[in-house]
Formats: C-alpha cells, sequence, structure tokens
C-alpha cells in the first residue's frame, strides 16, 4: 500500500441536502438543512451538493440562506442538462454548478435522447456555466452502463469545453469494486487535468467498497451521503467512507471521525429513517460483543476483535452483552459491573440459565435479568459500597445507546 503521505486528500462531496433527500418519503425542514449543512462543514466536508433550483421557489430559498450563512466550503447547485436550470443556479448564488447528462443506452433511450445531443449540449452548457460559476463539474449519469467508446468520448469532450471534474456516476448500483477500478483508470488516461469524482449508489450493497476502490485508483473526489440516505438503497455512506478511508486505505481525507457518530444520528432523526443496529459505524450494534471467545480476547486487547477503537469516531467503548453465547468471564464481568464479585467457577454454574433465559426472551440479558437470576441461585449476595446497582448499571447503558 502507498503511504498516505504519497497522496493528496481525497474530496469530499455530500450530497444528503440532494440526493439523501431523494430518498422517498423523505423531508427536510429548512432548518434542519441548515444544521446539517453546518456539520458536516465542521466535520471537514470539502463540498456540499446544496439541492435542486429546478425544483422551485422553496428550494432555492433554501440554497440561497445557504449561500448567504457564507460556509466554509463549496457549495454545488445540481442541475439537469438545461440552460434554464443552470440560470436558476445561478439566481441561487452558488459558486458551483453540477450538469448531468444521460450517457447510458437505457436512459438516453428513457428520455429520448442520442448520443449527438449529449456532445451537442455538453459543450454548449459547459461553456455558458463557466461564464457565471467559478466551478464547473459534468455528470456521466448511468456511467458504468454505457458503452465504454461513448464514455471516454464524453470525458475527452468535457475536457475539451473547460469543465473542471467529471463524475462518474452508478446511478443504479450494478458495479463491482474490480469494474469501478477499470473505469476510473480508462477515464483517467482521457480526461487530461480535468478531476475524476465517483458517485455509487448501493443497490447491491457495495457503494462504500466502490467509492475506496475509485479513490485508490485514482478519483479525486468521492460523493456521499450521511447513513448512505438516497433513492431505492441509497448512496455511498460518509461514515463509514470516511472510517474506511481513515483506518483501512492509503487514500486520506480531511473528514474529522470523531464527528461521525452525532451528525449520523442527527440525519437519522431528521430523515426519519432509524438506524439499523448492525449499520457499520453508526449502528447502536457495531461495537457490541456476546460471544464469549471474543469477550475474553477484548479483555486482554481491545483490539482483539475490533477493526478500530469506537472511541476514535465519537463512540462509547465496547459494550460486552450478557446472551445466549456468553461464556463465564463475560457473566462474571457483567456481575461486577453491577457491584457483584463472583469467581469463574461460579459464574460457570449460571450458563445453562443465561442460556436458558437467552433463547427465552430471544434477545440478551439486562444487568437488572442478570442480577436477579443470579439471586434466584444465590440468594445471599454481596454488593460491596461504592458500587453501582444494577439498575444503575442499566440506566448507563440505556444512556449510551
Amino acid at each position: 500500500m502507498k503511504n498516505t503521505m504519497d497522496m493528496p486528500p481525497i474530496w469530499i462531496i455530500d450530497s444528503t441536502l440532494r440526493d439523501g433527500e431523494q430518498a422517498p418519503g423523505v423531508v427536510f425542514t429548512p432548518d434542519e438543512k441548515v444544521a446539517i449543512a453546518q456539520m458536516l462543514v465542521d466535520a471537514g466536508v470539502d463540498e456540499l451538493e446544496a439541492g435542486t433550483p429546478a425544483m422551485g421557489a422553496d428550494e432555492c430559498r433554501v440554497i440561497s440562506r445557504l449561500v448567504n450563512r457564507r460556509l466554509p466550503c463549496r457549495l454545488t447547485s445540481w442541475c439537469r442538462a438545461d440552460a434554464h436550470d443552470l440560470d436558476l443556479a445561478r439566481r441561487c448564488g452558488t459558486d458551483s454548478v453540477h450538469i448531468s447528462f444521460p450517457v447510458s443506452p437505457v436512459l438516453l433511450s428513457a428520455f429520448g435522447k442520442r448520443p449527438g445531443w449529449v456532445i451537442t449540449n455538453l459543450n454548449a452548457l459547459v461553456a455558458r456555466a463557466r461564464r457565471n460559476f467559478d466551478h464547473v463539474s459534468v455528470g456521466a449519469q448511468d456511467a458504468t452502463r454505457a458503452d465504454p467508446d461513448f464514455l471516454n468520448r464524453f470525458a475527452e469532450s468535457a475536457s475539451a469545453a473547460g469543465a473542471h471534474r467529471l463524475r462518474i456516476a452508478d446511478t443504479v448500483g450494478i458495479a463491482t469494486p474490480a469494474r469501478i477500478g477499470r473505469a476510473i483508470r480508462r477515464i483517467r488516461g482521457v480526461a487530461g487535468e480535468m478531476g475524476i469524482e465517483f458517485h455509487g449508489h448501493n443497490d447491491l450493497g457495495m457503494a462504500t467498497a466502490n467509492a475506496v476502490t475509485a479513490a485508490e485508483s485514482g478519483a479525486a473526489a468521492l460523493s456521499v451521503t450521511v447513513n448512505g440516505l438516497g433513492e431505492r438503497a441509497g448512496n455511498a455512506a460518509l461514515e463509514e467512507v470516511a472510517a474506511a478511508l481513515r483506518f483501512a486505505s492509503p487514500a486520506p481525507c480531511r473528514i474529522d471521525p470523531m464527528a461521525l457518530t452525532r451528525i449520523s444520528r442527527f440525519v437519522a432523526r431528521a430523515s426519519g429513517r432509524p438506524l439499523h443496529p448492525g449499520k457499520p459505524i453508526s449502528g447502536s450494534a457495531a461495537f457490541q460483543h456476546e460471544s464469549g471467545i471474543h469477550c475474553r480476547a477484548l479483555g486482554s486487547d481491545p483490539m482483539a476483535y475490533q477493526p478500530f477503537s469506537p472511541e476514535a469516531i465519537g463512540r462509547l467503548p465496547a459494550e460486552l452483552i450478557v446472551g445466549k453465547h456468553s461464556g463465564a468471564s463475560s457473566i462474571a464481568d457483567a456481575l461486577k459491573n453491577c457491584g457483584i464479585y463472583v469467581s469463574a467457577h461460579e459464574a460457570g454454574r449460571l450458563l445453562p440459565d443465561v442460556r436458558r433465559l437467552a433463547q427465552e426472551k430471544k434477545s440478551s440479558l439486562s444487568p437488572v435479568e442478570l442480577t436477579e437470576l443470579y439471586r434466584d441461585r444465590q440468594p445471599a449476595v454481596r454488593l460491596q459500597s461504592g458500587e453501582p446497582s444494577c439498575r444503575m448499571a442499566t440506566a448507563i447503558l440505556l444512556t449510551a445507546s
């Protein structure tokens, strides 16, 4: 792997306010959009896709409101390949514009367009945009289903027309990391000085992997959304991509990992889309452990069964859960947290009852349930003064979750 010092930071473009809000049933209030924008900027996001001016006056007012806040990042308006859209974006005041073109046979047919129309309008609209915006991005919509020769021609034309950046969009999430790597390397060979961006959807669950592969293959920018919010199965998730670049890739980015949890939870509430417990990075169970083997090893080394420390992304320390798969040491540790001190042998005698109760409940045991189970088996319980009671431990656990 290349040392991160060899690579410039990947430019992170967050599209939560645009593509994220396109998720069915999701609507952000203007105040929520401003709050999300501020949190993203504070976290180190380089560019915000502020919205789609063609959606109407209300959308334009929110975009202009973001512009007037003078956020320390680039603000981009998303436009169709239409001169009227560019005029609306100019009135909103963003310093950057993104112009999206259909490039696959599927979309060209759906919109009743031909490849010649794309190239002609690409040249005209980029020239128009260059006169009114500091930065011009063009999008190859559905690039992963486009003819490679036509995609090369599109890239060459965009570069010659003066576009600053080309977005390669896996619009229906059909690509694999290997395909994305080859496509990015090929496009870089014909794009001249124009930067390459990757925008990935998650229909097959590969958006994060595709985004990281694109960065490692030469893409200078990645498009993401908080929690992967977006149409259908969503987009590459900001928190997943940022963590992957931080902990698993030679490609760096400027995102502060300590900010990820707060942003993720805020957007989950604002969107009405609760986080799945097993969601990477931000899910409530992402750093929970129940297996006896895992918990015992974690007691010796916190990195034994974790890719990185939860504290590194603003999470509480790993949580050891008592349930069907727990071992004696886990039970002893859990009881100790309630102020009950037992030997490993005594804890082991509780294992059958713990597993039985977990099986009946079809879930893990709370600290209160574990303590009551112990008391049923051992009436004379000695609580060491100064230690939290099991009910206090439960309150702490609920607060942390």
